[in-house]
């Protein structure tokens, strides 16, 4: 649904347990099922990225202690997948640390025949392989791609004190090229990177005015990465954190809200709290390319704790 930023800011005041009681019955109205939607994310290619996302190890520009990984092959991806759904992830994603992908370079064709193997599992298979155009996204869709996720982290007044390797304006052509290419979006943000209130909501207004809506939501905390320019930001507000969860689910009613990196951060209660809030869906593994993830036993047993099905 369209959204102004006035009408975000109406909805995310809300009084607190006056807000999640809201968010949550928008969230039975649209999934009745109540379930969450377990994801793995799997880094097929890690460092050496010669973006310069403040957020991020795996930049090439900064001294941390991540060591660069080439990419992987096929035949070391599938053992992983197949894992993956042997643990109940319904969706397996891979992301790649680099800036972007051209047709016919030798790389991406390992990618295609990766996500064309990947495909014959019987998950939706989702990918973050940075910039592309048209011709990738076309193709990607043909291997067997159901979404491609390409967060726009954050408002576009505050994307450049976080980038600027790459404009605001490159992420929304990819999110297009994606969209004519008939796969799903899966676009969100990061919070916790020293942006306002302001700026989390104007991220909403973005998505919620994307044409068609993202399919997924990933709501991320900043997980602060040791020789990263984001090293020292100070924990995320757990309150915060679910009032962005409860205003996400209200006006992006059809999405997955995704809780991803820095839930490992949350407690079990702050967790639950997201859950009634209207987020229903996990990355589910211990990393999320670079940063820890709680213990899939844990989220197993929080799940079924809360009463909450699995797909």
């Amino acid at each position: 649904m369209s959204s102004s930023l006035a009408d975000l800011q109406a909805i995310y005041e809300t009084p607190f347990l006056e807000l999640i009681r809201r968010s949550h019955e928008v969230h039975r109205e649209h999934w009745k099922n109540n379930d969450v939607q377990l994801c793995t994310l799997l880094s097929i290619k890690t460092g050496g990225c010669s973006e310069d996302c403040s957020y991020c190890a795996q930049s090439a520009r900064y001294k941390t202690e991540l060591e660069i990984e080439p990419l992987m092959k096929c035949e070391e991806v599938l053992p992983r997948a197949r894992q993956a759904k042997e643990k109940g992830a319904a969706r397996f994603c891979m992301g790649t640390a680099w800036r972007g992908v051209k047709s016919g370079d030798a790389k991406f064709n390992e990618v295609l025949k990766t996500v064309r193997e990947v495909s014959k599992l019987g998950m939706e298979v989702c990918v973050t392989l940075g910039l592309l155009g048209d011709q990738e996204a076309s193709q990607l869709k043909e291997a067997g791609v159901t979404a491609y996720n390409h967060n726009i982290d954050t408002s576009p007044e505050y994307y450049p004190n976080i980038i600027s390797t790459r404009s605001f304006q490159d992420r929304l052509d990819t999110i297009a090229a994606v969209q004519r290419a008939g796969m799903s979006v899966c676009c969100g943000g990061i919070i916790g990177m020293g942006e306002s209130i302001t700026d989390r909501l104007r991220m909403l207004e973005v998505l919620c005015n994307l044409d068609p809506a993202p399919e997924s939501v990933p709501l991320n905390c900043l997980v602060p990465m040791p020789g990263t320019p984001l090293a020292d930001q100070p924990q995320v507000d757990i309150f915060e954190f679910v009032r962005l969860v409860a205003t996400a689910r209200i006006v992006l009613p059809k999405a997955r809200v995704r809780l991803s990196a820095g839930r490992d951060q949350l407690s079990r209660e702050g967790q639950a709290l997201c859950f009634f809030a209207g987020a229903n869906s996990i990355h589910y593994g211990e990393k999320l390319l670079t940063a820890e993830n709680p213990d899939t036993n844990e989220d197993v047993t929080l799940l079924k704790e809360l009463g909450l099905l699995q797909e």
